[in-house]
């Protein structure tokens, strides 16, 4: 099989290689990215052959279409993972690389005749679920409208409903939990912790973890990840399905992965107030929009996935927040620009 993965050298990009590159049936990999590997290409990047586009560029979309047609052509499925976090005061951005460059993946995808089209979502693309009631896909996927995140991921939903309306194109979408992995770290680190919280912090030096009362969340590994959306390539599946690690990750357990860490509920609303008045002053990297989509954020169940997808993760939820707080302690990356390590 010939696969085009957009948004190859990101967290998700670099597992999906990595499993890539460990199969015989993908014949043929070409990662797309607004910034490639600088070096040449080590392992996993070097599986890929590397073509550089910016699907959120401000050129026409008749150039960036037309662009991306001609790298997908010939190819038996395009995964799509490219997505922007930062800079997160610049709306405008985000939204031209998130929806606008989304609809012209999907647009591309159509005019080379490419068959199956596998999309990364997310929990974030949920209506809000609070409590402890496990979800399934057809749970409504009206996000959160005080995350731009999630209003993004929504739309790119709705997007890809009309996608399947209009045309051929066989669509499948991954909704993940959170997607932790040790290389990861210090691109975790820079997105959401920003200079305000010292990385080496979670190593030991934490005597206090502040926890917003009832905040329980899921993680899934982006290896295992990687598994699913191998699998959704392989078996040519269309629709979506949800990807988590097993468990719950609640304040007790995030306190118990940094050592020395006594765990501090802290109100929810003074939380939020305490992080919005943080972003708006430039100290945190994300805003509290990403409180409101963890608070409101449906449980996951993975049904669909075990079963259609014969997926299993082999890591909890709270294993792979282990891995990635060792990869944030550690400055951890790799060679690709948007996981590069510590001091680099």
């Amino acid at each position: 099989m010939r696969v085009v993965v957009v948004g190859g050298s990101g967290n998700v990009g670099t597992a999906v290689l990595r499993r890539f590159a460990a199969d015989s049936t993908l014949t043929s990999v070409v990662a797309v990215a607004r910034r490639t590997p600088r070096t040449a290409p080590t392992p996993p990047y070097d599986v890929a052959t590397w073509v550089a586009c910016d699907i959120g560029a401000r050129d026409s979309d008749e150039q960036v279409v037309a662009r991306l047609a001609e790298v997908f052509a010939g190819a038996d499925a395009v995964v799509h993972l490219a997505w922007a976090i930062q800079p997160s005061h610049d709306r405008a951005r985000l939204r031209s690389t998130n929806v606008v460059g989304t609809r012209r993946v999907v647009q591309a995808a159509s005019r080379a005749g490419v068959p199956h089209l596998v999309v990364a979502s997310s929990i974030g693309a949920y209506s809000p679920s609070p409590g402890d009631v496990a979800r399934d896909e057809s749970w409504p996927t009206g996000g959160v409208a005080s995350s731009s995140y999630s209003v993004d991921k929504a739309a790119v939903e709705a997007l890809l409903d009309r996608t399947e309306d209009r045309t051929s194109l066989v669509v499948a979408r991954i909704r993940p939990a959170l997607v932790f992995q040790h290389d990861a770290g210090h691109e975790i680190a820079r997105y959401f912790l920003g200079p305000a919280v010292p990385q080496r912090m979670l190593d030991g030096g934490a005597p206090v973890l502040p926890w917003p009362r009832g905040l329980r969340v899921q993680a899934v590994h982006a290896d295992d990840l990687a598994d699913a959306f191998r699998e959704a390539v392989v078996r040519q599946v269309h629709g979506a399905f949800n990807v988590a690690g097993h468990g719950v990750v609640r304040g007790p357990d995030a306190a118990a992965l940094v050592a020395g860490a006594r765990l501090r509920e802290v109100p929810v609303g003074l939380a939020r107030a305490a992080l919005s008045a943080a972003w708006h002053a430039r100290v945190a990297p994300v805003g509290p929009g990403w409180l409101d989509m963890g608070m409101s954020a449906p449980l996951l169940d993975t049904t669909r996935a075990e079963r259609e997808l014969a997926w299993r993760p082999a890591r909890t939820s709270v294993e792979a927040l282990h891995e990635v707080l060792r990869g944030i302690a550690e400055g951890a990356g790799t060679v690709s620009p948007p996981l590069r390590p510590r001091g680099r």
